[in-house]
């Protein structure tokens, strides 16, 4: 896990990718929460797909933004790998990014994607002290995960 004071401080490639997350979250459905997550993803073809957040008056049915790039990327480009992926969020009306991690249930699907394509996918988000994380894997973020292995009997 690497810990950055500022975004300038990451790589060219997370940068952009989180410029791209930024302008997702413009396009979040966020009317209850106020609160708009984008995400932006890299194929190893160089292609990036965005998602944002959807929500529904019926919450369980809201869509964090990390499930739609995902989900996106697998009915656009099956074939391809995901090798990076960034988070950012910020509060309706507000311009300044706030923190945001990716939520438990994204990190399990995360690391699905991650095991069905045996390449680890960097994770980039600013975390609650307000330094960006860049984590080298989805697995490094969720311990003790649930996966196929569980379901072998």
């Amino acid at each position: 896990m690497e810990y950055f004071n500022h975004l300038e401080e990451l790589d060219a490639e997370s940068k952009y990718l989180v410029h791209k997350s930024k302008e997702a979250a413009a396009h979040a459905y966020a009317p209850y929460s106020k609160f708009c997550v984008g995400s932006a993803l890299i194929l190893e073809d160089g292609s990036i797909i965005t998602g944002a957040n959807q929500e529904n008056a019926s919450y369980p049915l809201c869509m964090c933004a990390e499930r739609v790039a995902l989900y996106t990327a697998a009915s656009l480009h099956p074939e391809k790998k995901i090798l990076k992926l960034a988070i950012s969020a910020h509060k309706k009306n507000h311009k300044d990014l706030t923190s945001a991690t990716s939520c438990g249930a994204c990190r399990q699907v995360m690391l699905e994607f991650e095991t069905r394509q045996k390449k680890p996918i960097e994770v980039i988000m600013l975390g609650s002290d307000k330094k960006w994380i860049k984590a080298p894997s989805v697995a490094s973020i969720l311990p003790f995960s649930f996966s196929k292995v569980d379901l072998d009997f």
